[in-house]
């Protein structure tokens, strides 16, 4: 016979209330209670998914490395969409960011949510802990195993940003990348040397360089720029004819070196990047990017996590499509999107 809660509160010496609190992660307890209740429960075998929670409250949890929205607005777009998802379903939204030395046990308590959508890059650790939570829980731009996520086509948008520069004559194309523990990032890096197999082009690897881990995004893209520069002129190698960058920002931080190289975008060099941030259209020149919609990430979470999770146990991983928007950076006339 399965144990029951009945079952936990007896061989704990608490109440079936307390059991539940303990199990559901909400304030009102010691955390030396809450401790002995979750590790009864464990040595007993109870299956905490009985404990049916109607999901009221939700937290978006964001990594401190993304909450510098004037510097990278991409989240910013995600969790408005998020938000209003949650007031049109009558949610009460909270929001907290959260790196490898905070307590996320301690501000879980406090937030209390009944469900937990997390958003761009965290740590194995805090996934683990999120997990051991036992809370629906649902990852926005990030892929784990053991969770449904909700995620950018990155692959088709690296595809199609290659597409356009080799439809335009570049051979050369760089990619300036940052660290591969991001989904999205490894996903555009995929895209991108998928692409010169699909076009039957030989891929280069001194062509694709990484980000510098401890700096600023702006100088790391820039630093990246200036070592794919000099490591050509040092190999008495051409220059890269077009960089895709991994993102808005890092394409151009890299262009302002170019130009400040004297090279002219688009003629010597072009320039992609990916997310159609507002800084993309008033840069000079405009950049040309792939573009999703962020909100849409933000509103899909959130009916994932309303959806009944033994329905959706085939749909581990939700796909937003994407689009390319041509400008003036790559020479640009038309837009390349496949149907």
């Amino acid at each position: 016979m399965a144990t029951t809660i009945r079952d936990v509160a007896r061989a704990a010496s608490v109440s079936i209330g307390t059991v539940s609190r303990a199990l559901k992660n909400q304030p009102g307890l010691s955390e030396a209670t809450r401790e002995r209740v979750v590790e009864v429960a464990q040595q007993l075998g109870y299956d905490s998914a009985q404990l049916r929670t109607r999901i009221r409250r939700v937290t978006f949890l964001l990594h401190r490395q993304h909450n510098n929205f004037a510097v990278s607005p991409f989240f910013s777009h995600v969790l408005h969409g998020f938000e209003e998802a949650c007031r049109e379903r009558k949610l009460v939204p909270s929001v907290l960011t959260a790196g490898p030395t905070h307590d996320l046990a301690q501000q879980m308590r406090l937030h209390a949510p009944d469900a937990i959508a997390v958003a761009g890059f965290v740590e194995p650790e805090l996934l683990a802990h999120l997990h051991s939570l036992a809370r629906p829980t649902v990852l926005i731009d990030l892929r784990a195993p053991g969770f449904r996520s909700v995620n950018i086509d990155n692959v088709k948008g690296a595809s199609l940003a290659m597409q356009h520069l080799f439809a335009s004559g570049r051979k050369r194309v760089a990619f300036i990348g940052g660290s591969l523990a991001h989904h999205s990032i490894a996903q555009r890096a995929l895209g991108y040397r998928k692409a010169f197999f699909d076009a039957g082009l030989l891929f280069d690897p001194t062509l694709e360089v990484n980000t510098q881990p401890g700096l600023p995004a702006d100088l790391a893209a820039a630093d990246a720029m200036e070592r794919l520069i000099a490591d050509a002129r040092a190999q008495s190698n051409p220059l890269p004819d077009a960089v895709f960058a991994y993102n808005d920002a890092a394409a151009l931080a890299a262009m302002r070196v170019c130009l400040a190289h004297g090279l002219r975008v688009p003629e010597d060099i072009a320039f992609v990047g990916f997310d159609d941030i507002p800084a993309a259209t008033q840069s000079t020149p405009p950049l040309s990017t792939v573009t999703v919609d962020k909100e849409a990430l933000g509103r899909r979470g959130v009916e994932l996590l309303l959806e009944d999770q033994a329905a959706a146990q085939g749909q581990a991983d939700t796909l937003v499509d994407v689009k390319f928007i041509p400008r003036a950076s790559s020479g640009a006339r038309e837009d390349i999107n496949t149907p």
